[in-house]
C-alpha cells in the first residue's frame, strides 16, 4: 500500500509537477493549491505526511501546519519555499517541522527526505537493535566492538552512536540532521565538521569490505551501502 502524502502548493504548474514526479515514485498525492483547501482535505482524509509551501493565499503554511497538528501531534510536516530567511527556518521547525527546503531543489533529495521521514516511525524498533551482522561485518553497538573480516575494533563513543545510526538506516538515507540532533544535541558549522571527520573514520575502519561503503548524499546526509 502507498504512502499517502498531502501535497499544498499554490504555484499550480509546480505542484502537477511535483505531484507527478511523487506519483511515478509510488507516493498516492492528493494536491490542494491554497491552505484552506489543504486543511479540508486534511480532516477530510488519511495521510502518512504532508508537504507545504509557505506563501500561500486564505492560509499560510504556518497556520495550516499549526492546524494539522492541533489535529495530528504526529503529522511529518516539510516546508517548501523560496524564503531563506533564518527566522522563517526556526518558525517552521519550532512548529515542528521535520524539514524545511528551500526552492529551487533537487527533486530527488525531497524523494531521500521524504523516505526517510517515512521510515522514522519503522525504525523505532530498528534502533532497539544492538547487534548487527551484514557482508564481513559483525557490529556490537553495546560492547562498541566492529570486527571486520578478522580484525577487531573498539569503536569510541561517537564512533559506535554514528555507525549505529547508520546501521540503522543501512542502504537508505539518513540525513545529517538527524544525525547532529541525536548524537552532538546540537547543529552548527562546527559539530558538522566534527561529524564528518568521524564519517572519516569509519570509512576507513570499514574500507577492507569491499562490500560496504558509506556514501555522501547530496551533501544533506549518508548512505550505508551494503552491496551484498
Amino acid at each position: 500500500m502507498s504512502n499517502r502524502i498531502l501535497l499544498v502548493e499554490d504555484d499550480q504548474s509546480f505542484g502537477a509537477v511535483l505531484k507527478d514526479y511523487l506519483m511515478i515514485n509510488n507516493y498516492d498525492v492528493t494536491l490542494a493549491t491554497d491552505g484552506e483547501m489543504g486543511l479540508k482535505e486534511f480532516m477530510e482524509n488519511d495521510f502518512d505526511l504532508c508537504v507545504f509551501d509557505v506563501m500561500m493565499p486564505k492560509k499560510d503554511g504556518f497556520s495550516l501546519a499549526e492546524d494539522v497538528k492541533k489535529i495530528n501531534k504526529n503529522m511529518p510536516i516539510i516546508f517548501l519555499t523560496a524564503k531563506n530567511l533564518r527566522e522563517d527556518i526556526l518558525r517552521g521547525y519550532q512548529l515542528g517541522a521535520d524539514d524545511y527546503i528551500t526552492k529551487p531543489f533537487d527533486t530527488e533529495l525531497l524523494l531521500y527526505k521524504i523516505k526517510a521521514i517515512l521510515q522514522r516511525s519503522v525504525t523505532v524498533e530498528t534502533e532497539e537493535q544492538e547487534y548487527f551482522r551484514f557482508s564481513n561485518i559483525y557490529f556490537d553497538s553495546v560492547l562498541r566492538q566492529l570486527k571486520v573480516h578478522d580484525k577487531e575494533y573498539k569503536l569510541s563513543p561517537k564512533e559506535n552512536d554514528l555507525l549505529h545510526l547508520l546501521c540503522v538506516h543501512r542502504n537508505d538515507f539518513m540525513p545529517r540532521e538527524l544525525a547532529l540532533r541525536k548524537i552532538w544535541k546540537k547543529e552548527n558549522y562546527f559539530t558538522a565538521r566534527s561529524m564528518d571527520v568521524y564519517i572519516a573514520k569509519l570509512r576507513k575502519l570499514l574500507r577492507d569490505d569491499e562490500g560496504v561503503e558509506i556514501i555522501n548524499v547530496h551533501g544533506e546526509g549518508f548512505r550505508l551501502v551494503v552491496k551484498h
